[in-house]
């Protein structure tokens, strides 16, 4: 169905090939999992399969890409909307209408699907991917879970005979991970959808695959079963990695295979010490008190009179299934989202009186909570690296005056006076994400460079609470692990973290407790270890391997292998 032979990339202006050598080829009814670390070039070859690249990006297409017999070098996307289905990184950006049923149908508009055939598609794709409830809904208003399971919709109704998905789960909560995944698993068994899907998350997907397609960054391809595959990636899923530490042959791919291996390793850790998930920071005193906060968007309570107190040196994970209200309630504690009732006191970093962010200006306020949304893209707007970074150490400089004044006004004294002496937006990403040269335009970066970008502008001000919305997204394994090692140097710090995300293994390595939201209200709060393990959902994939031993990581079993192996 999809076929490869001898392909190369280059774009233009690049001095090595995105892509070379490439033979791939990717049966009818197969499930082709991409794998590889962010920027070696997965997003080109699933855009060489509809034709994107090179008609749409540029460049030179070298060798022949055929799919269902057509050449996409002389078949442009449009010539192959009957064939290939697309769903890309950013599902907002490829929406053209307003409501989610108009969207499900407009693909079918395009291709002139009889009106009674629509009707039928629709309703089957609704039931399909759980969003009948939202039919009506504004695109606009969804949360980014249910803009991700419509965009996969609108693609679902054209009955594509090859399914293109890039991360189609990053946004989802892992419940509708694994809807959406079921669903695309039926396409292929049932209908005999073949599926090429390129994703970060890979202990989600990998047990679905047929195939793995691994690009290692030098612009190969290394294809087969995935058992063999992985036995040599640079990235693999936890399942995976727990099969390497143990010498499991063949190497299991799910949490029932690594189960059914697993009994002589646990035998063998019965009774030794389980180390620490994480190295945690000394926690504090209380720097934010939220008290009864209620956000509203017309008739829907998004937040329900939620009470949430965080202290210094905390790092705490926000969970929840999509639309249970997790982004609004950070909003709400920034200052600068919508709140219709309760308060929010923060202590500002240098002692100074709490205070409610939402009545401070909005420079004063990011002195205090600095938030980085779920598309950190959202808060660059410059053209270069260089003037992101210059305009966020202007700001800082201009709010630090403002602070003075309004000390010197109210009479206390000014404890700040070395507050200007702190880092640069520029020293903060050099230590984030060393390399980034100035005049590289933001847009340019990959998404870990990025939320680097963004976290520098707003570590900036030096605020003493720090707010991560769903940073996970778009990241290798690699780039999650450097995350954690800047939230772990910012709770050091004496800063408080809080990460709204779905990633369970990101908060099993990351995280001193969580707190759970369900409908606008905490239903959990509490350690990692005692919230994640106690629901299946959120257990990563170590812990339901290795219950009842209580491990949450492949890094605590191979400590605790270390002093076993030289006790013996």
């Amino acid at each position: 169905m999809i076929r490869f032979d001898q392909v190369g990339v280059v774009y233009d202006g690049g001095t090595a090939p995105v892509l070379r050598d490439v033979d791939l080829h990717v049966p009818e009814g197969e499930l082709c999992l991409v794998v590889g670390r962010t920027g070696v070039g997965k997003s080109t070859l699933l855009g060489a399969v509809n034709g994107l690249v090179p008609h749409f990006t540029g460049g030179t297409l070298r060798g022949r890409v055929t799919v269902d017999g057509r050449d996409t070098a002389h078949h442009p996307p449009r010539e192959l909307a009957d064939v290939v289905g697309v769903v890309g990184q950013d599902p907002l950006a490829g929406f053209v209408t307003d409501t989610v049923e108009e969207e499900l149908a407009y693909v079918m508009e395009q291709l002139a699907v009889p009106p009674e055939v629509m009707r039928k598609r629709v309703e089957e794709t609704l039931d399909l991917l759980g969003l009948a409830e939202l039919r009506h809904r504004a695109l606009h208003e969804l949360s980014g879970g249910q803009q991700q399971r419509v965009a996969i919709g609108s693609v679902l109704t054209a009955h594509p005979r090859v399914l293109v998905l890039d991360e189609p789960t990053s946004a989802l909560d892992p419940t509708a991970a694994e809807e959406v995944l079921a669903a695309v698993t039926r396409l292929v068994h049932d209908l005999g959808v073949t599926v090429l899907l390129a994703e970060h998350r890979l202990e989600r997907v990998v047990q679905y695959a047929d195939r793995v397609a691994y690009l290692p960054g030098d612009g190969t391809v290394v294809h087969g079963p995935p058992a063999e595959v992985f036995r040599d990636t640079a990235i693999a899923p936890p399942v995976v990695d727990l099969g390497r530490l143990a010498g499991w042959s063949p190497l299991p791919l799910s949490v029932r295979d690594a189960r059914r291996a697993a009994a002589p390793l646990r035998e063998r850790l019965t009774g030794l010490r389980v180390p620490p998930p994480r190295r945690s920071a000394p926690v504090g005193e209380a720097v934010l008190d939220a008290r009864k906060v209620l956000v509203r968007y017309g008739p829907v309570v998004a937040v329900r009179e939620v009470g949430l107190e965080l202290r210094a040196g905390e790092v705490t994970a926000l969970m929840g299934r999509n639309g249970s209200g997790k982004s609004s309630l950070l909003w709400a504690l920034q200052g600068s989202g919508p709140r219709q009732g309760g308060s929010v006191q923060v202590v500002g970093a240098d002692g100074g009186p709490a205070a409610d962010p939402k009545r401070l200006s909005a420079a004063r306020a990011r002195r205090l909570v600095g938030l980085v949304p779920q598309t950190p893209t959202d808060l660059l707007y410059l053209e270069t690296v260089a003037q992101e970074l210059g305009q966020s150490d202007l700001e800082s400089r201009r709010t630090d005056l403002e602070s003075r004044r309004s000390d010197r006004g109210s009479g206390r004294s000014e404890p700040d006076a070395d507050r200007a002496a702190g880092p640069t937006a520029r020293q903060i990403l050099d230590r984030l994400a060393p390399g980034i040269a100035d005049e590289t335009h933001p847009r340019d970066l990959s998404e870990g460079q990025k939320l680097a970008l963004v976290l520098a502008i707003q570590l900036a001000a030096a605020p003493g609470v720090v707010l991560l919305d769903e940073p996970t997204r778009g990241l290798d394994y690699y780039a999650k692990e450097a995350l954690t090692g800047i939230v772990d140097a910012l709770a050091a710090e004496g800063r408080t973290v809080v990460i709204s995300t779905h990633d369970v293994e990101f908060v099993a390595s990351a995280a001193d407790r969580v707190v759970v939201m369900a409908e606008g209200e905490i239903v959990a709060d509490g350690p990692t270890a005692e919230v994640v393990v106690a629901s299946p959902t959120f257990a990563p994939q170590a812990a339901k391997i290795m219950a009842p031993l209580e491990y949450l990581t492949v890094h605590q079993v191979a400590q605790a292998l270390q002093p076993a192996a030289a006790a013996r």
